[in-house]
């Protein structure tokens, strides 16, 4: 199938495809005229691409971890062991990013808050 019938099966767009392939996550055949020409396994593999990106992983670690996958009903699961790590880990640096924006965020609040109560006192002696 070409770029575009692939782009119909899978809800992904074409931009999108031609970037994965740039990654070295889709590996089309190419046709003398230079058409990409996908097979039906690569409709699988968009899948377990954009579960992997909606698990918050960039395209380098998919690249190494994606031979490791399988299907698990709607979800992945890993079949190497240190690849099992390497999602550990991602996890983990997940886990202080999403820390330090709560933190960032409280920040946020007292600011405007203080913010606030400047106005409003400048407000009332204004």
């Amino acid at each position: 199938m070409f770029i575009g019938e692939l782009s119909r099966r899978t809800g992904v767009s074409t931009r999108s495809l031609r970037y994965y392939e740039q990654q070295g996550l889709l590996r089309p055949q190419r046709r003398a005229s230079g058409y990409r020409e996908f097979d039906q396994s690569d409709v699988a593999t968009v899948r377990r691409v954009r579960i992997l990106l909606a698990a918050g992983l960039n395209t380098d670690l998919i690249r190494e971890v994606l031979p490791c996958m399988a299907d698990e009903g709607a979800i992945l699961a890993p079949t190497c062991e240190e690849m099992a790590q390497d999602l550990k880990h991602e996890r983990e640096r997940l886990s202080r990013s999403i820390e330090q924006l709560q933190a960032a965020h409280a920040m946020l609040g007292s600011i405007i808050h203080a913010g606030e109560a400047i106005t409003a006192r400048v407000g009332r002696n204004g």
